[in-house]
């Protein structure tokens, strides 16, 4: 039991220094309270897929249920501390990976054949997107006909 609680810990210790959202230790309720509300304002983690966004509420749901169900981590079966911290782990993951692809990157640009520059900002994840479509593009496109319009 012990052993199950010094992982638990660990694990918590560990994720807080890659900077996670979630920590059963701390007050729950309110961290379950904040990423709601980003999942749900759009901006936040604009990059997250409608699947991964279930399986951060589902696991937010049973966390919630097996604290509330017990009166807290210290009184969790060793059962319940293993799927608390595999729940808690899987929503650290999700959402620090998330929060990644979803952050806001600006660049300043000029436009070919002009002096004036112009911001562009795109997420992580767009200019990803973005830099791929143009690789498969360019595989996709016979080479004689890059050698056509690039004369």
């Amino acid at each position: 039991m012990t052993l199950a609680l010094l992982v638990l810990i660990a694990g918590t210790t560990m994720a807080s220094e890659r900077g996670t959202r979630v920590d059963v230790e701390e007050q729950f309720a309110e961290q379950r309270a904040q990423i709601l509300e980003e999942l749900g304002d759009g901006e936040t983690f604009s990059e997250i897929e409608n699947a991964d966004r279930e399986k951060v509420k589902s696991a937010l749901a049973r966390i919630s249920t097996a604290l509330d169900q017990s009166g807290g981590v210290a009184q969790l079966s060793e059962e319940q501390k293993v799927a608390v911290f595999n729940d808690q782990e899987l929503v650290n993951n999700i959402l620090t990976e998330a929060g990644e692809n979803s952050r806001l990157v600006c660049k300043r640009v000029k436009k070919t054949g002009s002096h004036m520059s112009s911001n562009q900002c795109m997420t992580v994840a767009a200019r990803n997107r973005a830099r791929e479509n143009a690789q498969d593009q360019l595989r996709s496109t016979p080479p004689r006909q890059l050698l056509k319009e690039g004369m």
